[in-house]
């Protein structure tokens, strides 16, 4: 990513630029290598000021953040908008996302055999059975399985399931697509419990629990 930093007290330090060039590294890997940054270092009395801005193709993203020392204030701006990022890949994915193609089976056709004919039967008896037999093997009959296939269940481990800190329904959404979780049991800090989980047509839907 493109990153162009400006102070407008001061200097920038090495280990400063290093830290924010790793920050912006992390955010190019969510909105593409072709976004560009620019960083502005400034100064509001006794706190340090940091404002970023993240232009990607289709998205433009604003953070500001500050505190007492500079590196202080890059990392709070860093954290605003690499989440931002994050929620913007998340609403991308959900709507590019396709319903899942069901599989069909189907079972060949399959021709019943001729029948038999007595050789002992007389000439009319001998001509009705030849011409029930060709309207018989002129019928495609489709056979099907004897039992319905039995499909093993996906067993979920529960510390991959249950989210073991409080989080709010935004939060849920966001590690589950993060994790690439199909199931997610969470509460809120206000002690709300809610299931999130993937249907088949790719839609994240939430039930909560009385």
């Amino acid at each position: 990513m493109d990153v162009a930093m400006t102070a407008r007290t001061g200097k920038i330090s090495k280990a400063l630029r290093s830290q924010a060039e790793e920050g912006m590294e992390r955010i190019g890997r969510v909105l593409g290598r072709t976004a560009r940054a620019s960083i502005t270092f400034s100064t509001q009395r006794h706190l340090q000021v940091v404002e970023l801005t993240v232009q990607a193709r289709t998205q433009k993203i604003a953070a500001t953040g500050k505190g007492p020392t500079p590196d202080a204030a890059l990392r709070e701006a860093i954290a605003r908008a690499e989440h931002q990022a994050h929620r913007y890949r998340d609403r991308r994915l959900v709507s590019k996302r396709l319903p899942k193609e069901e599989k069909v089976l189907t079972a060949p056709p399959v021709a019943r055999p001729k029948a038999r004919i007595d050789p002992d039967a007389d000439a009319a008896d001998s001509k009705a059975a030849r011409t029930e037999a060709r309207a018989r093997t002129s019928i495609a009959v489709h056979s099907f399985p004897s039992s319905s296939a039995v499909v093993e269940p996906h067993v979920v481990k529960s510390g991959e399931a249950i989210a073991l800190r409080p989080m709010t329904i935004e939060e849920a959404v966001k590690d589950a697509e993060f994790r690439d979780r199909d199931l997610l049991i969470f509460h809120t800090a206000a002690g709300d419990m809610f299931v999130l989980h993937r249907r088949r047509d790719g839609q994240m839907e939430l039930v909560e629990i009385p």
